[in-house]
């Protein structure tokens, strides 16, 4: 469990992140929505300890932030896997190598044993065949899939997404919501997934943290969303034409 308590972060001068508290849950598919600019990766980046806000309190199972030493924090840095919004695969390297990356880099295994398990998360994401092509031979969907394989290699307690879905077509975008679902319930994962895909909001949003104009609006699921009395929330869930559709059809069928 990832806790942040009344998060504040200023920008010369300006306050980006006002007053922000939310708790991301172990086991389950936790995602912050916004617009662009409503300070959403900005909280992300606090959470992960890219940046350091002004004010606030952030906390990994009881461990807070801040009061960790160098070495502790080093530590943690070898709970965290990372799902960046481009896949940042290493284009000299094959599917296998990027896999390896951060076993060799911070993993006591054997090669053998990074081998192993490089092997097991690769199969583990469906692509068994895949473990010699680089990224250039391969679809956006399946480099997205390389990517969390590189970054649950470590087994990690926490799991950060960036925009998963951005660039991917509808039905490959759904295979990765899923498969980021299954491997957040099968091991038990806090994972935290930046988006504003709304296909994603719906389909796994399980704990949802809505930022507006770096407040904390509304926290709900996919349960209870389109029952939000949030003016800025309703707004954003209704923004595409699908949606307001669905809006207009739930609004008839409450008369």
């Amino acid at each position: 469990m990832i806790e942040a308590k009344n998060i504040s972060k200023w920008f010369d001068g300006v306050q980006i992140l006002h007053d922000i508290s939310a708790t991301f849950e172990t086991g389950k598919t936790n995602l912050i929505i916004g617009q662009s600019g409503s300070g959403k990766t900005v909280f992300m980046k606090c959470l992960i300890g890219l940046m350091h806000p002004e004010q606030g309190e952030i906390l990994y199972d009881g461990r807070e932030f801040s009061q960790m030493t160098a070495e502790q924090r080093k530590m943690l840095r070898t709970e965290i896997g990372m799902l960046f919004q481009g896949s940042a695969l290493f284009d000299n390297l094959t599917v296998l190598g990027n896999v390896m990356f951060p076993l060799k880099m911070f993993s006591p295994m054997s090669h053998a044993e990074q081998l192993e398990r490089a092997h097991f998360c690769i199969q583990r994401v469906g692509l068994e065949n895949a473990d010699d092509k680089y990224p250039s031979e391969i679809s956006g969907g399946m480099q997205k899939r390389v990517a969390i394989a590189r970054a649950i290699a470590l087994n990690p307690r926490y799991l950060f997404c960036d925009e998963p879905n951005s660039g991917l077509d509808p039905k490959t975008s759904i295979l990765i919501d899923e498969l980021l679902s299954d491997i957040t319930h099968e091991y038990g994962i806090t994972t935290i997934i930046n988006t504003h895909d709304m296909n994603s909001v719906l389909g796994i949003g399980e704990n949802i943290v809505f930022i507006n104009k770096g407040h904390c609006d509304w926290i709900g699921n996919d349960k209870n969303i389109f029952k939000s009395k949030s003016k800025s929330l309703n707004d954003f869930v209704f923004a595409s034409k699908l949606f307001q559709e669905v809006k207009l059809f739930l609004e008839r069928d409450s008369q």
